[in-house]
Order: C-alpha cells, then sequence, then structure tokens
C-alpha cells in the first residue's frame, strides 16, 4: 500500500482494568447473550456456555464489543478488531501501571 492509502487507517489501543464485583451477575449476562445468539452452533454455544461459566474473564470477554466501543463514532469504519480478557494482579501503586507512561511506540502520531 503506499503512504497515502495507510495514512487512513489508525490503530487504537485501549487497554482497561477493571474490578469484578459480581462475578455472578457477570456469568448471568454472558450466558443471557450467548442464549440470545440465534446463529451460534449449538455446540459452539455448550463451549461457550462452559467457558463463561468457568471463568469470570472469559464472560466479561463475550459482554465486550470493540463495536460498540465505535459504532457512534461518525467518519470511521471498523476494520478489524481483536480482544482478549485474562485475571491480573493489580496495584494501583506500582510503577507498572503507571498509565503516563510512554509504552516505547516511536511511532504513533498521539
Amino acid at each position: 500500500m503506499s503512504t497515502p492509502e495507510t495514512s487512513r487507517f489508525v490503530r487504537l489501543r485501549v487497554e482497561l482494568v477493571l474490578a469484578v464485583e459480581d462475578p455472578a451477575a457477570i456469568t448471568k449476562a454472558a450466558l443471557g447473550r450467548i442464549a440470545g445468539d440465534a446463529g451460534m452452533p449449538a455446540a459452539e454455544r455448550a463451549h461457550a456456555e462452559d467457558a463463561v461459566t468457568e471463568d469470570t474473564a472469559e464472560a466479561l470477554a463475550y459482554l465486550v464489543d470493540p463495536f460498540d466501543l465505535v459504532s457512534e463514532v461518525p467518519g470511521i469504519e471498523l476494520q478489524q478488531a481483536s480482544w482478549s480478557s485474562e485475571r491480573t494482579d493489580y496495584d494501583p501503586d506500582s510503577p507498572d501501571w503507571d498509565l503516563d507512561e510512554d509504552d516505547g511506540d516511536d511511532d504513533s502520531d498521539g
């Protein structure tokens, strides 16, 4: 691709750390989303239900959709999205969690 073609694409990186206050509510909501997906094959549905029941982080991944984050933004079209969810140790006082820290990516425009 030429530079003018690639310059219209922007990679937006978002990292969130969430405190899970009610794991049962997250699991219930994820199971509801899975149940409401009429196009999901039975085998995939069973696997998804097992995954969200066993792991709150997996349930959360079923509930968070990157398209929802940008669907109302005028002038853009989502080209590609990926996301994952995992349990993590979080210490807000640790320098490892400093959100203002430069990630070392020198080719970003801000």
